[in-house]
């Protein structure tokens, strides 16, 4: 691989989850700072309806029609496009609120979750399109993860902009998005040529809606991994929903750049990952990963009565166990587990699961909960003042705190409720922690071992 097709496949990685982290990390911010907090659930939860329908597009289009580049290219454009339509539905749906319409208000928030559903199913092919044409021009799959790490670097460098042009409560994160996705689709056209990789084979229907992949399902140990993982996506989507509404009530002035931290510890563990994944096998990485989200839910729960930074600072830094112990390690397991020829239905099958159904529910689940939050939190974040300070300013504030200047009683009702509102996650992740603790066993591993 020539110096000229690694800096190219760099920067679409960059690219890649840069678009994704302007908008969605602080989406829940930007919609409860415009009086639109009851419709974040509903926002949230058009992502994995897209996750659930991309596969299928995919799996039609992609791989056997266009070259991947190409497609990638189309979808971004689009997709960027789309978002363009977001800050006036918010603009427009925080008018109707102000003036008390609350017909006009589910109006403009059910079009804004079509939006974004729109921009997710252009965008959510694009994860797959990408990998297959960074591995389609590399030489050696073992600089697959080095060409990665760019896309992980995306999404802090999109939190940090974000957090340091004070753009973390706007609508401004779509415009951003928007602009970001097609400076990418534009790219994409000047990416090595990549054909589909099932060019000519006719249309399977089998394929189409992983029914080779769903067989996987009658071995009792991947089955149980299946639920589990999807049933630890219902915790999960609470972080992404509420974290950003939380943090500023908690103190933190640049939301956007504190999680960036969570990306930051992300890069670290996932180096880590290869090294814990041979000493300690799937079963014990997996069941880290699930006990870290317990650890998080809890430390940010119990750090909310007396907004104690440093728990809700260490919560945030978890990330990097969360998502590398768990989603990294059950990707690999599910290569090893499937065949060669349905590996790349498995890993559908796998995202269907988990970023589809279980963030679906997680989504519908959190919006529900919030409710008997959203009084007292919009009371409270009511009498914040979103700040304005330089890019560079924004690294100290991921750090910096300075506790919200409300009456002490708007304060102790809204931690309150937030502590009710993360033990639930805390005891669902412990619960399905628990599950698989005791129901998972990897057999595929014993055998092997025993057979050498």
């Amino acid at each position: 691989m020539n110096s000229s097709i690694r800096i190219k496949l760099s920067i679409m990685m960059f690219l890649q989850f840069f678009v994704w982290g302007t908008w969605f990390t602080t989406l829940g911010l930007a919609l409860s700072t415009n009086n639109l907090s009851d419709i974040i659930g509903g926002a949230y939860s058009a992502v994995p309806l897209a996750a659930i329908i991309a596969p299928l597009f995919l799996g039609l289009i992609s791989d056997r029609f266009f070259n991947c580049e190409k497609t990638m290219g189309v979808l971004h454009v689009v997709g960027g496009l789309l978002l363009f339509a977001a800050p006036q539905l918010i603009a427009s749906g925080n008018e109707a609120a102000e003036a008390g319409n609350i017909e006009a208000v589910k109006q403009a928030g059910a079009a804004l979750s079509w939006v974004i559903m729109a921009h997710m199913l252009c965008y959510m092919p694009t994860l797959a399109l990408s990998n297959t044409v960074a591995f389609t021009n590399i030489d050696d799959r073992n600089k697959f993860p080095a060409l990665r790490v760019w896309g992980t670097i995306g999404w802090i460098v999109a939190g940090l902009v974000v957090g340091g042009l004070g753009m973390s409560s706007s609508p401004k994160i779509f415009t951003l998005g928007a602009v970001s996705g097609i400076v990418l689709g534009v790219l994409c056209f000047f990416m090595p040529k990549t054909p589909p990789p099932a060019k000519g084979k006719p249309v399977d229907v089998g394929t189409l809606f992983m029914f080779d992949a769903f067989k996987l399902l009658g071995s009792i140990p991947f089955l149980i991994f299946i639920i589990c993982s999807a049933l630890i996506c219902v915790p999960l989507a609470y972080y992404f929903a509420y974290t950003s509404v939380y943090l500023p009530q908690i103190g933190f002035q640049a939301p956007a750049s504190t999680m960036a931290l969570g990306q930051v510890s992300e890069i670290f563990f996932m180096l880590l990952v290869p090294f814990f994944f041979r000493k300690l096998g799937v079963k014990i990485m997996i069941l880290i990963g699930m006990l870290a989200w317990v650890a998080r839910y809890a430390l940010f729960a119990m750090g909310a009565p007396d907004q104690v930074v440093w728990m809700i600072m260490l919560g945030v830094v978890l990330h990097g166990i969360c998502y590398d112990f768990f989603f990294v390690t059950g990707f690999m397991y599910t290569d090893n587990k499937a065949p060669k020829e349905v590996r790349s239905q498995a890993q559908s099958l796998l995202v269907f699961f988990t970023q589809g159904v279980g963030m679906f529910f997680g989504y519908k689940i959190a919006g529900a909960k919030f409710a008997a939050v959203q009084e007292s939190s919009d009371a409270l974040a009511a009498t914040i003042q979103t700040p304005t300070f330089g890019f560079w300013e924004s690294f100290g504030k991921m750090f910096l705190t300075e506790k919200p200047t409300a009456t002490a009683g708007i304060v102790q009702d809204a931690m309150a409720n937030w502590k009710t509102f993360w033990m639930f996650p805390s005891l669902m992740a412990l619960v399905v922690a628990v599950i698989f603790a005791f129901a998972f066993w990897d057999k595929v591993k014993q055998e092997k071992a025993s057979t050498e």
